[in-house]
């Protein structure tokens, strides 16, 4: 079932929430699928950052939106999402796209990591306008997944309520440590 996986719940609400044509930032490219995703959204007046730390992630998500014809609409950068504010000013961006952990396909000993991953939940805040979200699909497992979870979800969970409002959704009925879900408004 498509509404079951954890990227067509975050594209949903996406779709539903931010306006189209707008500023976008894929924080984790891996093989470019969000990447197409903002990209479509952003149409041909917005526009799409996407960072990964792969040049495999980069060449593959190339790949995707060129055959897609987008890839007018994105600034690919071989960087660490966690400095994503060397590229973009603060509130800039109407929605940021995260999905943690290891590049599909790819070597699983390159997995983000959570004291990167939560520098860049910190500055992708601040870079998000008012009004913005931010979509945090976050998996467990592996050498850090399960680090990384705790230390996102306890910074997300001490956030002012005045000024965001955060959402977690869960996989209830699953074992095994299923993805988590997670919506941040400004």
């Amino acid at each position: 079932m498509k509404q079951s996986q954890i990227t067509y719940w975050c594209h949903t609400i996406l779709r539903s929430q931010i306006k189209p044509e707008g500023i976008y930032v894929d924080a984790t490219m891996g093989n470019g699928k969000d990447t197409l995703f903002l990209c479509r959204l952003a149409g041909t007046e917005g526009h799409v950052w996407a960072f990964d730390i792969q040049t495999q992630a980069l060449e593959t998500t190339k790949a995707l939106l060129s055959e897609n014809d987008c890839i007018q609409r994105a600034t690919l950068i071989l960087d660490g999402h966690e400095n994503m504010d060397r590229y973009l000013s603060s509130e800039t961006a109407d929605a940021i796209c995260f999905n943690f952990g290891y590049l599909p396909g790819g070597n699983h000993s390159i997995a983000t990591r959570w004291d990167t991953s939560l520098k860049a939940v910190q500055k992708g805040l601040d870079i998000l306008k008012p009004g913005g979200m931010m979509s945090l699909c976050i998996y467990s497992g592996g050498d850090t997944g399960f680090e990384e979870r705790e230390f996102i979800l306890k910074f997300l969970k001490e956030l002012p309520a005045d000024k965001y409002t955060v959402i977690l959704n869960e996989y209830y009925n699953r074992g095994n440590h299923p993805p988590l879900p997670v919506f941040v408004f400004k």
